[in-house]
């Protein structure tokens, strides 16, 4: 927070990215936490993204709205904009919000469960720059373009699902490249179109493989939904879409992301929907598991469940010394205090 303040973004601005930062380490999604400071810091800096405005709604009907984000931190706008489709739900019992000239909002989930958190099923997601290869190609249309659903069942139990449609997450990508390990296969590809497991060769002109990898392993599936995330986001919202969004880290001009936020309030269908899901969950986490496996069957937002409880147990989230110094590096050029870090 220290280092937004430090380049002139309004205090409830940088706190509600702070919050969706830390958010992010906590559940174990390292990609999108403090290792995107950086990335905003330069935003605001370059002037490519402001903090001296408001989100404004557009166009609202009693279910529906369209928001400009005004170029603004991702969170603020994200935040005004699942906040005012949870207000719609409550009321109509569905609420479907779109942006245009957002900016990288963190952690999908972040939407999802902030609709969770007031007894509703939450979607949300966005476009991103440009990293996925259609399946055949060899040039980047789509974004990793995420999306995410968060849904109540009972004593406090959810489905959380938050993923990108391509095999991973840049950030993934960026993490193994800072602590210089190799990339899974299947993950991405080096500029050429072959898939490498070098971090660096694929953030060096190289690409990522829509969920599911090459065509033989049914990556079509991934590139299909990555487009229909596409349909949600940037051509619903009337921003840049699908080729059109300026390259990542690129500092030439707006971001003008396209977002989509809804809220369902599952009263409004048939009674007992917490209930059904539980059973769901509960029986999938009771199917017998193949020989070999390292542990029982999850649902999703198990994973992040238990990386919250390890967090807990040990009085806070482990970071990895190299983005520790990066951290560190980045409080000194700005003139802030550095991390407090408990060793």
């Amino acid at each position: 927070m220290r280092c937004m303040l430090a380049v002139g973004t309004k205090k409830d601005h940088a706190d509600s990215l702070a919050k969706t930062l830390l958010a992010a380490d906590y559940r174990g999604h390292y990609s999108h936490g403090l290792n995107r400071l950086e990335m905003y810091v330069k935003d605001i800096q370059a002037k490519t993204c402001v903090s001296d405005k408001n989100p404004e709604v557009l166009k609202e009907t009693v279910a529906t709205a369209w928001v400009d984000g005004h170029n603004l931190l991702g969170p603020v706008v994200g935040n005004f904009c699942m906040d005012l489709a949870i207000k719609k739900a409550k009321e109509a019992g569905v609420g479907w919000v779109v942006a245009k000239g957002s900016n990288h909002y963190g952690i999908a989930g972040w939407y999802s469960l902030r609709a969770l958190e007031n007894g509703l099923i939450g979607f949300s997601g966005t476009n991103t720059s440009p990293f996925m290869v259609p399946t055949r190609g060899k040039t980047a249309v789509l974004g990793t373009n995420p999306i995410t659903m968060a849904a109540p069942a009972e004593n406090g139990d959810s489905f959380v699902l938050d993923m990108a449609t391509t095999a991973v997450a840049v950030g993934k990508i960026e993490v193994q490249r800072r602590k210089n390990e190799p990339l899974p296969y299947g993950w991405a590809l080096d500029k050429e179109g072959r898939v490498t497991t070098d971090a660096h060769t694929a953030m060096d002109g190289g690409y990522c493989l829509p969920l599911g990898g090459t065509e033989e392993t049914s990556g079509y599936k991934g590139y299909g939904l990555g487009m229909m995330v596409e349909a949600m986001c940037g051509i619903m919202a009337g921003s840049a879409f699908g080729p059109f969004v300026r390259q990542w880290m690129s500092a030439s001009g707006p971001a003008d992301l396209g977002q989509f936020f809804i809220a369902v309030d599952p009263s409004a269908f048939a009674p007992g929907y917490e209930a059904r899901m539980s059973s769901l969950l509960d029986y999938c986490r009771k199917v017998e598991t193949i020989p070999g496996s390292p542990g029982p069957v999850l649902v999703p937002g198990d994973p992040e469940r238990k990386h919250n409880e390890t967090c807990d147990k040990q009085g806070g989230v482990k970071y990895h010394p190299s983005l520790i110094q990066a951290c560190d590096d980045l409080a000194k050029t700005l003139g802030v205090a550095s991390m407090k870090v408990k060793t």
